[in-house]
């Protein structure tokens, strides 16, 4: 995707939560299809590291945007930043979020609502602000992480995470009906358990590590390559990985008070009910 000479001729590739996990692993394939790069996370000298590990790797240009997209004005901040650069988004990675697990209850609302704020708004309006030039210039890329738990009632003590990559998964599949014939592709990826920092942030690797077998995990490498290639492929939905394939068309085909009753079962397993 690299184009010789002014670099506001080459792709740019914007991606959320760059820092870490799987969204790190997107940064690393993007560039090495020739993509520049543009990295957001709140963690500015993990960003920087990953920007020389690039430039010195794959020879791309590279953007170090730290933000919090818990903040409403980031997404604004962020493609005004890029502008000013005299870039345009060809690619938008809609990666950076986490998961709470003290309950619902618990959690205090300025915390939920920082979260719906990053995993929810902030994705869909980078999208809404992308998009227009995207179909202009026929041709763009929106891939949004989702994840197979969007698949299943969400887990007692997290409630909102599975909820909200729901709504990513469906989302994208109806923006891809809508914009498919404008050249733009858009993908929803949805990884299950992958090997990444997540479950130690939200403080769970033990729990989880004990409650799930070592055949279930994924790298986070392997991931972010089935997510590349099947946002070029224009594929709308990215189930990475035989066991997660399997486990999606079966949740598909339970009844809900079966899938109910399963996530009951996994919470129970994790101590959160």
């Amino acid at each position: 995707m690299t184009v010789p000479g002014d670099p506001s001729a080459r792709r740019l590739a914007l991606i959320t939560g760059a820092s870490a996990g799987i969204g790190q692993q997107l940064a690393r394939v993007y560039a090495e299809h020739g993509w520049d790069v543009a990295l957001t996370a709140r963690r500015a000298d993990r960003l920087e590291q990953l920007a020389d590990e690039l430039k010195m790797r794959a020879g791309v240009e590279t953007l170090v945007l730290p933000e919090d997209l818990a903040d409403p004005a980031a997404p604004e901040r962020l493609l005004a930043e890029i502008e000013a650069r005299d870039r345009v988004v060809d690619a938008l990675v809609n990666n950076a979020g986490y998961s709470r697990v003290e309950g619902f209850q618990a959690t205090p609302w300025d915390q939920h609502r920082a979260m719906l704020q990053v995993m929810l708004l902030a994705p869909t309006e980078l999208t809404h602000r992308v998009l227009p030039g995207m179909c202009e210039r026929r041709f763009g890329r929106i891939l949004n992480v989702a994840s197979l738990a969007g698949y299943m009632p969400a887990t007692g003590g997290d409630t909102l995470y599975g909820p909200i990559k729901s709504f990513l998964t469906k989302a994208s599949a109806g923006l891809h009906l809508e914009v498919r014939s404008r050249d733009v592709h858009v993908t929803a990826l949805c990884p299950g358990y992958t090997w990444s920092e997540f479950h130690d942030v939200n403080g769970q690797r033990q729990a989880i590590s004990h409650a799930t077998p070592e055949w279930a995990w994924m790298g986070a490498d392997e991931v972010a390559r089935a997510g590349y290639e099947a946002c070029e492929a224009n594929r709308p939905i990215c189930v990475p990985g035989a066991p997660n394939k399997a486990t999606s068309a079966i949740l598909k085909a339970l009844p809900d008070e079966w899938t109910l009753a399963l996530a009951a079962r996994h919470a129970e397993r994790l101590g959160r009910l």
